[in-house]
């Protein structure tokens, strides 16, 4: 097995932990849509939430290793693939024909971008100047797209992208340097990009966990979207990597990246709007019923000649 079917492989198993870690923090977000981040801190599904993302965060680092950005990152589009069954599972549904359709659009996309993106291991790095530039550049632009203002789910989605995508980028630039034996494993470059993987990283799953109190489906495809476009922005540009198959490969590229946007729409827009009704509670159902639903009741009051005993009130 070569280096990039074994980054393809990790990438796999990193997409399904990434899944579950989005279904667990989107139930958690829409049980308690209004909870800050120390009461969040407080819950066990919190937690366990962050240990599946950490569990993918992992995997998808020691795939780094071992594949080009331009192979790895796009491979997270198969979260949501992952993520659509089980958030239906949970919800006691059937998976559409709409997202299945979805489903096959986004892996059809996926191999395309595949078949032009495969390259040899990565052996280029980020200098700390070009990684600190890259950090202000993307910090700039989420906090932009962070500011208070109308649909804050997908904006927030869309910085949680990217912070994600820098991160693994810069995530790339550790594991490479790290494992270079021509310098130092704990050298200035290692540990200054560490940081601020550390950094990103922690953006991102906050600014997730804020996205998805708006559902899972938009939000998790506009992260799904979001990701690899940075990461690929940063591969193609400052790391060397490059498309295969010249002027037809970007063509293929550009068709594959088409129909796997296609699928993430219709997989973000098939889903079904949750209600916001906890089960497990039988107050809940009457709790969220709208306004003016409920039908009418008369009003009851003591009979004038027999006041042990109620009648409807005359209008």
């Amino acid at each position: 097995m070569n280096a990039v079917m074994i980054a393809v492989a990790l990438s796999l198993v990193s997409a399904v932990a990434y899944a579950g870690a989005a279904v667990a923090q989107e139930r958690l977000a829409s049980r308690s849509p209004g909870a800050g981040t120390l009461r969040l801190l407080g819950t066990g599904a919190w937690w366990g939430s962050v240990g599946l993302n950490a569990s993918a965060a992992l995997l998808h680092v020691v795939a780094l290793r071992y594949g080009p950005l331009t192979v790895v990152q796009p491979l997270g589009a198969l979260t949501l693939v992952a993520a659509v069954p089980m958030g239906a599972r949970l919800a006691g549904r059937r998976v559409s024909a709409v997202e299945w359709k979805g489903t096959a659009l986004t892996l059809l996309g996926l191999g395309a971008i595949l078949v032009t993106a495969s390259g040899p291991e990565p052996d280029d790095v980020l200098s700390v100047p070009e990684a600190l530039a890259v950090a202000g550049a993307t910090a700039a632009l989420i906090g932009v797209l962070s500011r208070p203002g109308a649909r804050p789910g997908l904006r927030h989605a869309s910085a949680s992208g990217l912070a994600s995508g820098v991160a693994s980028a810069l995530t790339q630039t550790v594991t490479v340097a790290a494992t270079d034996r021509s310098g130092p494993v704990l050298s200035v470059q290692v540990v200054g990009v560490a940081l601020l993987v550390a950094a990103f990283a922690a953006g991102g799953l906050l600014l997730s966990q804020t996205a998805y109190r708006g559902g899972l489906g938009g939000p998790l495809a506009m992260v799904t979207l979001a990701n690899p476009l940075a990461a690929a922005v940063i591969g193609l540009s400052l790391l060397g990597e490059r498309l295969q198959g010249g002027p037809a490969g970007v063509l293929l590229a550009l068709a594959g990246a088409g129909l796997a946007s296609w699928g993430v729409v219709l997989l973000s827009r098939a889903a079904p709007a949750a209600a916001a009704v906890d089960d497990e509670h039988p107050v809940a159902a009457v709790l969220a019923l709208e306004p003016g639903s409920a039908t009418a009741e008369p009003v009851l009051v003591p009979r004038p000649h027999d006041p042990g005993h109620l009648a409807p009130a005359t209008r």
